[in-house]
């Protein structure tokens, strides 16, 4: 075992978004600050987790962007900075 917290921090995870539908029904949007903390948790600490969500983005690429946004996953950030320079090459090639 790598780190001694890695089997809490999975547990709290899962408690985390099993919680959710329960404070999703109160007023407010703390259900879904409650889903991605539990994601989180998981996604830092479960391989299984990690290929799970790799699939979910391939199906589904628009939600996978959008979740890796929010969580600011460092994936999104790094096609962030290649989108980025690739406008910049392109701006420098059509002067």
């Amino acid at each position: 075992m790598d780190r001694p917290w890695r089997i809490p921090l999975l547990i709290l995870g899962w408690v985390l978004i099993v919680l959710t539908p329960v404070v999703g029904i109160l007023p407010g949007p703390g259900g879904i600050f409650l889903f991605a903390g539990g994601l989180i948790l998981l996604l830092r600490n479960s391989m299984w987790v990690k290929r799970q969500y790799a699939r979910i983005k391939q199906r589904w690429p628009r939600i996978g962007h959008h979740a890796d946004r929010t969580l600011r996953r460092p994936t999104w950030r790094r096609k962030q900075a290649l989108r980025e320079a690739e406008q910049g090459s392109t701006a420098t090639a059509k002067r």
